[in-house]
């Protein structure tokens, strides 16, 4: 089915509002200005954690005030929450569960009073109760039903950012683009002007980005990504690990930290496209801060094409030991941090890149 058979024209394609230049973050004729800072800061982990349903408080955990109070006086713009598809929707097609979005609206509100924008990370790696969207169980149009009804709760309002999907992966790469696009159709048809991530297949991984092995490259297939807002941009994971998978304490360098995200640079700018860094992570290992190091810095001097980062990870639930944590233990921070800090931006970024805008085409 395709996007224009789930749902009527309408959203910000047919809304009389300001525009601004589509890629560029300046209006068109205007003299070209320097890049706006990035939005920066931290994944806030916990609603994603547990076994379905699971209980509240016991399985699985919103950001607590002390978490958004931590990420906020680090000077952080911005959170990725992560939280499960299942807990908000238990039956596709219905409503959703009135307890679970009560506690998602809370969290959303909770940020935003301390001048964080929430970045929305639905956390089901292309999958509903294990089975692919696209697949008979779980359709196109039910993803983009789920997507229509979060959009209208959240519809414009300011420093909420939609993150429709944490790495998917298993998909013919063309399904998963339509995927996509329809859910960005019926975000849109819902009014809302909200900034969009969207992220690749497999993994959204920026060091496989023009691979094959997994399909039609994303390099390829994600040039297809449509916003009739222009206000989405392309959301990339990478690890500093052996397989990129940020599940060994161990980093291959900066050098190849480097080279990773330089692919996805490269691409963005062939496209005219804006990314966005959702995940990546590191040890405290000097390999490790020295990925960390380098990593930023290249999207510091990159910042025509990146809106910024969030750091996996955060969250008062983390084991201590997990390596790539950077709560703080005891109120003291961990070397990784000082790294973040040192690169991010002053909290105003997250109003700049996260107002509900149609930067049409």
């Amino acid at each position: 089915m395709t996007i224009r058979q789930i749902l009527a024209l309408g959203g910000c394609a047919a809304s009389l509002i300001f525009c601004s230049a589509a890629h560029s973050g300046q209006r068109s004729g205007d003299v070209a200005q320097p890049p706006r800072p990035p939005l920066t800061g931290l994944n806030l982990a916990g609603a994603e954690f547990g076994a379905l349903p699971g209980r509240y408080g016991f399985d699985y955990i919103y950001p607590s005030d002390a978490d958004l109070d931590m990420a906020a006086a680090r000077g952080f713009g911005a959170i990725r929450v992560p939280f499960r598809w299942e807990r908000l929707q238990p039956k596709l097609g219905t409503e959703f569960d009135v307890d679970e979005l009560a506690l998602l609206q809370s969290a959303v509100e909770r940020a935003r009073l301390r001048g964080l924008a929430i970045i929305l990370d639905v956390h089901n790696y292309g999958r509903y109760r294990g089975e692919l969207i696209g697949s008979d169980r779980v359709s196109l149009a039910q993803f983009a039903d789920f997507w229509r009804r979060l959009a209208s709760v959240f519809r414009n309002q300011e420093r909420v950012i939609f993150g429709i999907m944490n790495e998917p992966y298993g998909f013919v790469t063309e399904t998963w683009v339509e995927a996509a696009n329809q859910a960005i159709f019926a975000i849109r048809a819902a009014g809302a002007h909200n900034l969009i991530l969207a992220p690749g297949n497999a993994y959204s991984g920026a060091h496989s980005w023009m691979a094959s092995d997994y399909g039609t490259p994303n390099s390829e297939a994600m040039v297809a990504i449509s916003d009739s807002c222009g206000n989405t941009a392309i959301e990339f994971h990478q690890y500093f690990d052996s397989d990129s998978s940020g599940s060994h304490a161990e980093c291959l360098g900066p050098d190849a930290a480097v080279k990773a995200l330089a692919v996805a640079t490269s691409w963005l700018r062939a496209h005219d496209k804006k990314g966005f860094l959702g995940e990546f992570g590191a040890s405290d290992q000097p390999a490790c801060l020295a990925s960390l190091e380098a990593a930023l810095t290249h999207v510091d001097e990159q910042r025509a094409y990146w809106l910024g980062w969030t750091y996996w990870a955060a969250g008062s639930w983390w084991e201590r030991s997990y390596p790539l944590s950077v709560q703080p233990v005891n109120g003291k921070d961990k070397a990784q941090m000082t790294i973040l800090r040192r690169h991010g931006a002053p909290a105003q970024a997250a109003k700049v890149w996260s107002s509900p805008i149609c930067r049409a085409h």
